[in-house]
């Protein structure tokens, strides 16, 4: 696809999330399936398959591509686009490393939409310890038996497939872990929902315990002792769409605060007739710059497969940051109005607190920029004394 027909597709994405995905994700309720009248559409335009190979049903575009369509979708609505992606990400997986039975059985469903999947990491005691899983699969005979419980998981509430890690050896090896591909409607697969005071709804948010899970080799994705090292590669990517969808959740609130100020009439002049009005938008428009200057540095490392550890890990907390700040100033220099569910602001401002837990927390992320700040400090200051 050229940069042109790229252009042109972003156009129709943004259509779809404007006219389609926001004006119903404001009256979502937690008896709602969102995307079962969605996910078909999005599938139509490509979103299930954007980065697969042509030749597997996809689109065959790059990730900078991906980035920018979960930050089209995220405008509308961040839950969505988590759901949208991580339906995409199993597909891609899938395409890549899947025995060709495995693929003919999934892949057509999930590139037309009609399931979404999940990749299922968290457990009630292993979060950002990836290592700590204590999901187990052993062998029986030519078969797999998967037991354990998985929680917090995108899409869990309601896919029906699963990319599932567990634990092959002693509990605690990283070398130990594989990945299965999961039948989550079949027998032995328990799902269940997750709520809390910020609605996952959207996200699709849940769980699901598997006890005795029988599985033929045919499934197994990843062999123990690769899986952990490509968890840890695929996160950096996840952490980049997601600084990509704090910006675009930013821009939305943003257009929307501006356009209001525009004909909000206050003191016989419009809202941004007021100078002390105006300095709250700029200098939101100042920081969601910079975000997106950091998050295209880290699209290009990816793209370029260059060390995108640091740099992923600098753009999540940056736009994480600038979301958390600037959403609720651009809620208040809307007044009330700010508060009206068609509005997008109540949502994102949610929203932003989810993104600073998901693909590691801020607090994590923090620490790790830490140590390769440092590290990379050791390693220049030996050079110069070399």
């Amino acid at each position: 696809m050229s940069g042109l027909a790229q252009t042109d597709w972003l156009s129709q994405v943004a259509a779809f999330a404007t006219h389609q995905v926001a004006p119903v994700a404001g009256a979502w309720g937690p008896a709602d399936r969102p995307g079962r009248d969605l996910l078909a559409p999005a599938a139509l335009l490509g979103l299930t398959g954007i980065e697969l190979p042509v030749a597997e049903g996809g689109l065959g575009l790059p990730f900078g591509a991906k980035a920018r369509a979960c930050e089209v979708l995220a405008a509308a609505d961040f839950g969505f686009a988590m759901s949208v992606v991580n339906t995409h990400n199993v597909a891609a997986k899938l395409a890549l490393c899947a025995a060709s039975e495995v693929k003919a059985r999934w892949l057509p469903d999930l590139l037309d939409g009609r399931i979404s999947a999940c990749t299922a990491l968290t457990e009630p005691g292993a979060g950002s310890d990836f290592a700590a899983i204590r999901m187990t699969a052993r062998r029986d005979g030519g078969d797999w038996i998967l037991d354990g419980e998985k929680t917090w998981i995108t899409n869990a509430r309601h896919a029906g497939l699963a990319i599932v890690y567990a634990q092959c050896g002693e509990l605690g090896d990283r070398d130990g872990i594989g990945a299965f591909v999961v039948d989550l409607k079949a027998p032995g697969a328990e799902r269940f929902a997750r709520e809390s005071a910020f609605s996952q709804v959207g996200t699709g948010t849940g769980g699901f315990r598997l006890n005795r899970y029988r599985l033929d080799e045919s499934n197994l994705l990843l062999e123990p002792g690769t899986a952990f090292r490509s968890i840890l590669s695929e996160i950096n990517g996840a952490r980049v769409y997601v600084a990509a969808m704090c910006c675009g959740m930013v821009q939305a609130a943003l257009e929307a605060a501006t356009e209001y100020g525009a004909e909000r009439q206050s003191f016989g002049r419009p809202l941004a007739g007021h100078q002390a009005w105006r300095m709250d938008l700029a200098r939101c428009a100042t920081q969601l710059a910079a975000a997106r200057a950091l998050v295209a540095q880290a699209i290009a490392a990816i793209e370029t497969d260059s060390e995108a550890q640091l740099l992923s890990a600098q753009a999540k907390i940056h736009a994480v940051d600038v979301a958390q700040a600037q959403l609720p100033v651009l809620l208040h220099a809307m007044g009330a109005e700010g508060l009206a569910p068609e509005r997008p602001f109540a949502r994102h401002l949610a929203a932003a607190q989810i993104a600073a837990l998901t693909d590691g927390s801020t607090e994590m992320l923090l620490e790790r920029v830490a140590q390769l700040t440092r590290a990379g400090t050791v390693r220049a200051t030996q050079s110069d004394r070399r």
